[in-house]
């Protein structure tokens, strides 16, 4: 007996209201909302001169992988029709994303975890930083779970091309890429002309290697 592929067929049936573009919505929340959680990692480093370490980038870079996958949801749906295929591409990369941000953090947390031990950086609302990225990459996790949980009724397949649909997701995209872009120099300052991150940076690496400040960075026990 010969069956026929199954061919990628629409994710639901077209709905108009706004419970059908929960999804749509929700992409747009992750590339907004993970980009300004980055937003706020930057923040704290350049103005309380708080530099990341190697596990402080991985989260970060994590919670970027996290908004591509929303961003790709997002980017497909300004062309007009989402499919099912576009849903779990980019779910599944924010979901796998979210894991590994969340494992690098929780590794964080636990070598900072014996009484007496301050931790790494500065606290924002009493925890660390990696302390709060290891409750939003599993918030994150469940929220995905339960959004699809209903996804019968809240992916669309056709998404509108104009008005507040197109507006809100063109910005979140840009948003997303020009902090891609600063992230990118960042990281390139921190290390400059090396291959790794120092357990514990102290300073702008790429400064003293350009020789724009004399001197080597203190080393940092």
């Amino acid at each position: 007996m010969v069956t026929q592929p199954i061919a990628d067929t629409p994710a639901t049936e077209d709905r108009g209201g706004p419970l059908g573009q929960v999804q749509y919505w929700l992409a747009v929340i992750f590339v907004a909302g993970w980009t300004g959680v980055v937003c706020g990692g930057l923040g704290v480093q350049f103005g309380t001169w708080d530099y990341p370490c190697p596990l402080c980038m991985v989260q970060r870079n994590f919670m970027i992988l996290a908004a591509l996958g929303g961003a790709f949801i997002v980017r497909k749906g300004l062309n007009g029709s989402l499919s099912r295929r576009d849903y779990m591409t980019g779910w599944g990369l924010c979901i796998v994303a979210s894991f590994g941000g969340g494992f690098a953090s929780w590794r964080q947390t636990m070598l900072h975890i014996l009484p007496g031990d301050k931790g790494y950086g500065g606290a924002v609302l009493g925890l660390h930083l990696y302390v709060w990225a290891w409750i939003l990459f599993i918030a994150a996790i469940t929220t995905i779970g339960v959004v699809l949980a209903f996804a019968n009724e809240t992916a669309a397949r056709v998404i509108p091309t104009g008005g507040v649909h197109a507006l809100l997701g063109k910005l979140a995209l840009g948003f997303l890429g020009l902090v891609i872009v600063i992230n990118l120099v960042a990281v390139f300052c921190l290390a400059g002309f090396h291959w790794y991150l120092p357990d514990n940076p102290s300073c702008y690496q790429l400064f003293h290697d350009i020789g724009i400040i004399d001197g080597d960075c203190p080393v940092i026990e």
